[in-house]
């Protein structure tokens, strides 16, 4: 019976509104005060049902929810014979309650459109060679996947054959198509709009990218904040509080429409439902752009950051480094760069990458053993050699000669902010290279974007060296720079910020970074980086997009003001309600229960503007 009581609230609604209007219509318009008495009576009966049986399910647990007030105040109301405030009190706290839940559901609508656009099929290839709709479920890793125009790529993966364009919004929030070809990476949930791909599964169901952000972005939704918390504990205590000053009241005046008026007015309604709605309004607009704030928690430390610190590589540039300069001092070139591309296939890290690259197609030796120095580089035995391949440190350490020519050369190549790879054999140098990262397009514009939103220090932590370091601090204007940093340093320098009441936010995107990403008050990973940083981290920037770096802050920073602003509505509303029942004559237990209900939509559409949220 209860549950098809309450699942029929918005039904018994407007049968209360029917009832209403009936009651006064025979009353003002043909006389019949017999038929308005009891239009108000069943209409006052079948309201407070659904709210009486919310009320009970609370008192069950031991809370006195709004519920409670209110089914007392229409009881109360009813026993006096006072039919229609008890009438128009229940039909408004059901009607507020309806319009309550579906601006509510607006506010989700956000992550409900993200969860509606998770893929439920796919082109599986099966052993005959023919490509068969089956569950997405059904997909496993290594699976060969056909994707045609139009259809959502169902898994993370990569592209075997084929050329087309896709639209990333879903991972982005960028609506511009990029293009895809053989190698290129591909990401659930995102739509081809023209072309026929092939690709390969790397991850799959909750593992991708997509099934990341839902899950992270649900996470967020149910996390509570320290207000949230605070509101929660201030409820439990001031309700019954509400309850026991009506008391004290009809004690003191002996008016019961009096003590139960202030029953309806100290509802604390819009307390309880301001602060929710203005963070998951918060963090749904942070999905729909590309950002993933973890959590109401998050939200309010990232609004107080005033420090941010900058991995460069992968982060303040591309990620994506050329070598522009390279010097050969011995040996032949061909077998030294061939000796050179061998150790650094065996890292993954950029400065490797671009080596490789750079060196192209060569004959590739056997490698005996490597040992990776952590922030130096990597000493391996191949080919009967001892190689060293690192930084100038590494070099020095290992007691390679560097003579004064080749000083020379470094310092010329550090001037010029290009990062430097040397390479030794057998304690010999024999290769120089200057590798350069191109600056991320827009960053300059962007901190500054960041000083605007009160971020006082700007800072660059790198293992490269100084001269780079402050050539790329002094062209996109940080206020500080330090070079040769390893992650121990790294972690070192964000504590001694921290001692000095500094609130840190960290942006990196590397393996190395997760250490710092975890310390620091905020940890902020760029999308494309790896598994274990955007774990760690408390703020994702998808697609590695550090133009949406200042629209999280912006946005996070406008989250909790929106928060401030609905419990100032909240309290101002029940304060203004109980001053005036005690100091105006005008008011009464409908009036103010029409009061009640227009704070609580106050708040929640003053909540959903974040979803609209642009920063200027």
């Amino acid at each position: 019976m209860q549950k098809m009581i309450l699942s029929r609230k918005n039904h018994i609604t407007l049968m209360s509104l029917i009832l209403i209007v009936t009651a006064f219509i025979s009353k003002l318009g043909f006389g019949n005060t017999e038929i308005f008495l009891w239009a108000l009576v069943i209409a006052s009966v079948i309201g407070v049902a659904p709210i009486s049986i919310q009320a009970y399910q609370a008192l069950r647990v031991k809370v006195v929810s709004i519920d409670v007030l209110v089914t007392i105040a229409v009881v109360g109301a009813f026993l006096i014979r006072n039919f229609e405030e008890s009438a128009i009190v229940t039909f408004l706290f059901l009607f507020g309650a309806y319009l309550e839940q579906r601006t509510l559901n607006k506010t989700r609508s956000a992550i409900k459109e993200l969860t509606e656009m998770a893929p439920e099929s796919a082109l599986k290839q099966m052993d005959n060679g023919e490509f068969e709709m089956v569950e997405v479920d059904e997909v496993d890793v290594g699976d060969i996947l056909l994707v045609k125009t139009g259809a959502k790529v169902p898994v993370d993966g990569t592209v075997v054959t084929g050329e087309g364009h896709i639209n990333e919004a879903s991972i982005t929030g960028e609506s511009l198509p990029v293009t895809k070809k053989k190698d290129s990476k591909v990401f659930a949930g995102t739509i081809l709009e023209n072309g026929t791909l092939q690709i390969i599964a790397d991850r799959v169901g909750e593992d991708t990218t997509f099934g990341k952000i839902i899950e992270l972005v649900e996470e967020a939704q149910d996390s509570k904040s320290e207000a949230e918390r605070f509101i929660d504990r201030f409820s439990k205590y001031y309700t019954p509080a509400v309850l026991v000053l009506s008391f004290i009241v009809w004690l003191v005046s002996r008016d019961i429409e009096l003590a139960i008026t202030i029953l309806v007015l100290g509802c604390p309604g819009a307390l309880v439902i301001g602060v929710p709605v203005s963070n998951v309004a918060g963090i749904g607009n942070g999905a729909k752009h590309g950002v993933l704030l973890k959590g109401s928690e998050v939200i309010r430390d990232f609004s107080r950051v005033d420090t941010i610190v900058f991995d460069k590589t992968g982060t303040l540039t591309i990620g994506n480094p050329k070598v522009v300069d390279h010097i050969i001092y011995s040996g032949s070139s061909d077998e030294v760069l061939s000796y050179l591309s061998s150790v650094e296939k065996e890292s993954d890290h950029p400065l490797a990458n671009a080596v490789v690259e750079y060196i192209g197609d060569t004959k590739t030796h056997l490698i005996e053993k490597t040992d990776v120095i952590k922030g130096g580089g990597i000493v391996a035995k191949i080919g009967g050699h001892r190689m060293v391949v690192g930084n100038v440190a590494l070099m020095e350490r290992e007691n390679v000669t560097l003579n004064k020519k080749v000083r020379e050369d470094i310092s010329k190549m550090q001037s010029a902010g290009n990062s430097l790879v040397l390479a030794s054999m057998d304690g010999e140098l024999k290769v120089l290279m200057g590798i350069r990262d191109p600056i991320r397009p827009g960053v300059k514009k962007d901190l500054q974007k960041l000083k605007k939103l009160g971020v006082k220090n700007l800072v660059v932590l790198s293992g490269d060296n100084q001269e780079t370091v402050d050539l790329v601090a002094k062209e996109i204007g940080l206020t500080e720079a330090h070079g040769h940093m390893l992650p121990n340093d790294k972690q070192d320098y964000i504590k001694e910020l921290q001692a000095k009441g500094q609130i840190v936010a960290f942006v990196g995107d590397g393996v190395n970074d997760s250490p710092s990403l975890a310390l620091a008050q905020i940890g902020i990973a760029m999308g494309s980086g790896t598994d274990v940083a955007i774990e760690t981290s408390d703020v994702v920037l998808m697609n590695s997009d550090f133009g949406r770096l200042p629209h999280a802050l912006g946005l996070a920073k406008a989250t909790v003001n929106n928060m401030h602003q609905n419990i100032l509505i909240a309290i101002g509303a029940v304060l203004i309600l109980l001053v005036s029942v005690f100091f105006s004559e005008w008011m009464n237990m409908a009036i103010g229960m029409l009061v009640h209900e227009a704070s609580i939509l106050v708040v929640i559409l003053n909540g959903m503007r974040l979803l609209g949220y642009k920063l200027r």
